[in-house]
C-alpha cells in the first residue's frame, strides 16, 4: 500500500534530526513554505542518541521567536514517530499542509499574504 500526502510536501531526509539547524528551518520560510515540520525518531530511541532531542529544542526556539517577531509558530511543529509509522506520517503532512492554507501565506511571502489578509478580512494580524 502507498502512502499518499498532499502534493504540496517536500522531503528533505537527513540522517539525524539532530542535523536540522534553526537555519535551516529558517531557509525553508525564506524558499517559500507556508509551514514547515520536522519528522525525528521517537523519543529515547535516536540512534544518535540525542539528536531527536536537539532538534526538539531548536524547534521550539524557533517557535519562541516566531511569536516575538508577530509569526505564528504554529507554522513550525516537530513530531516524534519511528519509521514503521508510514500512515501517521502520512496524517501529519495532511494535518500541516491543511494548517498551511488555514493560515494562509507566511508573513515572509508580503505580496502573497497581503492579498490574501484582503481576501480574508476576519483574520487579525499578529502584532
Amino acid at each position: 500500500m502507498r502512502l499518499q500526502y498532499p502534493p504540496e510536501i517536500k522531503i528533505i531526509m537527513i540522517p539525524c534530526t539532530g542535523r536540522v539547524d534553526i537555519l535551516h528551518l529558517l531557509k525553508a520560510f525564506e524558499g517559500g513554505a507556508d509551514a514547515v515540520f520536522v519528522a525525528g525518531c521517537l523519543e529515547g530511541e535516536c540512534h544518535y542518541l540525542m539528536g531527536n532531542i536537539r532538534a526538539r529544542k531548536r524547534v521550539n526556539k524557533l517557535k519562541k521567536d516566531f511569536t516575538e517577531i508577530g509569526m505564528e509558530p504554529e507554522r513550525l511543529e516537530m513530531f516524534n514517530l519511528s519509521s514503521s509509522e508510514g500512515p501517521r506520517f502520512a496524517a501529519i503532512a495532511k494535518e500541516m499542509s491543511e494548517r498551511a492554507f488555514k493560515l494562509g501565506p507566511s508573513p515572509i511571502k508580503h505580496e502573497a499574504r497581503a492579498a490574501w489578509l484582503a481576501e480574508h478580512p476576519e483574520v487579525k494580524e499578529a502584532s
